[in-house]
């Protein structure tokens, strides 16, 4: 069977990866990072030894022979980083995988379609992969804002959304701390799960813990919350247990408040390595002066992704029910 595109770029990301990683003897994606600054400035960098040099001006002389598009080579990225993120121990050096990407990109597409320009933010970036699926489904103007703790993970982003011609402006820092941002249209976001360790930030929120840390998830619905424009969405890939947990009724209550929920939609279990991994998909609208809820939010039960008539059913049934929502 004839290699697609993406496979024969991901071979020569890879392969590029790893002569690098063999020379330099550092993580796989610290070098991926060192294979795509290559291919980003078309040279390799005047601070490696002449023998690395030689091998990446040969390996770029091999990619000038390929056709390819920026999508192509975000995939490709992709499963470069998803191969080193496999080698990587540390738990937050996980993707939002394709196929989530897909549905969150399709909701928002819906969701911002009067819309002439959106600004768009991610608050928890990782390695940009979501965010760039998003802004590949939307058609119009964006001004485009992702905000990300990890090192590597905010290189790895930098150099993927130079290499698609992407504008994103990154903010390295805690995102759950103050951000120099106005308010935007659209939040999307794969939140991080788990506890806060900073006690003294988290007492600055609402949603803190009566005693104990926090739950960063529940920070970031916040935080996320106060830096949308009133009457503006927020799409969230949340775990299954959200509202489940010991602080969840405190978090039900803040969204009452200030948010109107528009739908949810369960994830397959198929997508996931175990059950506790499940994840859904929530969508909000932040409460303005003339919002109001949905009469029936959207509650959707995922099926496979590989079923294609399932999928069909069920995104006919969507766009339905987005048809009343946006007439409304």
């Amino acid at each position: 069977m004839e290699k697609s595109t993406v496979e024969i770029l991901f071979e020569w990301l890879d392969q590029t990866t790893r002569q690098v990683q063999q020379h330099m003897n550092e993580p796989y994606l610290d070098s991926l990072s060192e294979t795509m600054e290559t291919v980003f400035y078309d040279e390799s960098a005047n601070d490696l030894d002449d023998i690395l040099r030689k091998k990446l001006d040969d390996a770029l002389e091999e990619l000038h022979k390929l056709n390819y598009t920026h999508e192509d080579m975000r995939k490709a990225i992709q499963l470069a980083i998803l191969k080193g993120m496999k080698d990587s121990t540390q738990e937050q050096h996980l993707m939002t995988p394709e196929s989530i990407g897909l549905i969150v990109g399709y909701l928002a597409d819906k969701l911002m379609k009067d819309k002439q320009d959106v600004r768009i933010f991610d608050p928890a970036s990782g390695t940009g992969n979501l965010l760039t699926t998003v802004m590949e489904r939307l058609s119009q103007q964006k001004t485009v804002y992702a905000s990300e703790v990890d090192p590597t993970l905010i290189q790895l982003s930098v150099l993927s959304a130079n290499l698609q011609k992407k504008e994103i402006e990154f903010f390295h820092q805690d995102s759950l701390s103050p951000l120099l941002l106005d308010p935007v249209d659209l939040v999307v976001s794969d939140l991080p799960v788990g506890y806060y360790p900073d006690d003294i930030r988290a007492s600055e929120y609402e949603l803190k813990a009566d005693k104990g840390h926090a739950y960063a998830h529940h920070l970031f619905i916040e935080q996320s919350l106060k830096y949308t424009k009133d009457a503006g969405y927020l799409i969230f890939v949340i775990p299954d247990f959200l509202f489940e947990s010991d602080q969840s009724e405190k978090l039900n209550h803040y969204l009452r408040e200030n948010a109107h929920i528009v739908g949810v939609l369960r994830l397959p279990e198929s997508v996931f390595k175990s059950k506790r991994n499940v994840k859904s998909i929530l969508v909000l609208q932040k409460k303005g002066e003339h919002t109001k809820g949905p009469k029936q939010p959207l509650l959707v039960q995922m099926p496979s992704l590989t079923n294609a008539n399932a999928m069909s059913d069920i995104l006919a049934q969507m766009n339905g029910w987005f048809s009343t929502y946006n007439s409304n």
